[in-house]
């Protein structure tokens, strides 16, 4: 039976991963920042066989602890404050946990694995936002990085010494460098979540407006559960690489909109989206879209579900959850 290490285990690529490396036999293991961590409810609740373990991406001695007790075959590194936008409002902290953390985990690894650098293999979460003065279009492995945001940077940073790893001391450590990915485990705080959970408000009647920022603002969207298996398949090559995973589309804002508002059958919806120069970014990331041929060429990936199926699915998954709330 493998076993494997998974930091970040609260967010949704977490809980997907789980349940994927839990389909296939492993035991998991998840590190739990803090013992009153809100979303432990969460992790126990979708993920009950998953054994946690309590330490901090930056604290080195508590993920050294915490190898000591999982022994991992493979270690995911998901960790990160994850919203763009705060991290404008706390750069630092971002650096800290989103960069440095990375470092943390790798050296973690490194001092488990001693010798016999073999015996453990490393995924690193590297992100989109990396590109972010876009280069070229498509945005491939090989496309430089311009981050436009202490996010982006702190990703540069993490996924530098990834690689700085892997070359240095031969570990088998990849970078996925993951395109926008969403599902309804996504926090209310990120663009497609907060669209779908209003468009379900506004109409069951609970809510008349929605504001946003930058309509025009084009990403790559995929499903979060076709995501992680990219990165579980990256460990199993013999030879660790990085990876662009993404679908090869790309969506604006406004057509989020368009088939969100249609699902539930309003097809005019300019009287409900106001743009709110609050959310719009210092510096802004136009246009993202992956060029996922390696993934697909080398690991035999290609993601399954499509745009609008996604944000079906998320709108759906809101509708429930609102009725419920509403007590419909």
């Amino acid at each position: 039976m493998k076993r494997a290490l998974i930091t970040g285990i609260t967010g949704q690529d977490g809980l997907y991963l789980s349940e994927l490396l839990l389909s296939k036999g492993y035991e998991v293991y998840g590190l739990i920042r803090g013992q009153n961590n809100p979303k432990i409810d969460l992790v126990k609740r979708t993920v009950p066989d998953v054994k946690l373990l309590t330490g901090d991406i930056t604290d080195l001695a508590s993920l050294i602890r915490a190898f000591g007790v999982a022994q991992p075959d493979e270690v995911y590194n998901l960790g990160a404050i994850s919203f763009v936008a705060y991290s404008w409002e706390n750069a630092s902290i971002t650096a800290d946990v989103t960069g440095q953390g990375v470092l943390n985990v790798l050296e973690a690894t490194r001092l488990y694995a001693g010798d016999d650098l073999a015996k453990v293999r490393f995924y690193q979460a590297s992100s989109s936002e990396m590109f972010g003065k876009v280069q070229d279009v498509p945005q491939r492995e090989s496309t430089l990085l311009w981050p436009r945001s202490p996010y982006g940077v702190a990703k540069v940073f993490g996924h530098y010494m990834t690689i700085n790893y892997r070359e240095s001391y031969g570990m088998h450590a990849s970078s996925g460098i993951l395109f926008n990915h969403e599902s309804p485990r996504r926090g209310p705080e990120f663009v497609t979540r907060k669209v779908t959970q209003a468009v379900a408000r506004i109409s069951l009647g609970l809510q008349d407006q929605i504001a946003l920022g930058n309509l025009d603002a084009k990403r790559d969207w995929g499903f979060a559960g076709d995501y992680v298996e990219a990165m579980w398949l990256m460990l199993q090559q013999d030879e660790a690489d990085d990876y662009v995973v993404a679908t090869g589309e790309t969506h604006s804002i406004r057509e989020l909109l368009d088939v969100a508002f249609r699902h539930v059958g309003i097809d005019d919806w300019a009287d409900k989206v106001f743009q709110d120069p609050r959310f719009f970014r210092p510096a802004e990331v136009d246009l993202l879209i992956g060029d996922p041929s390696k993934a697909r060429e080398k690991l035999g990936w290609t993601p399954k579900v499509g745009f609008e199926d996604l944000v079906r699915m998320m709108v759906d998954n809101d509708l429930a959850e609102q009725k419920q709330l509403a007590g419909r």
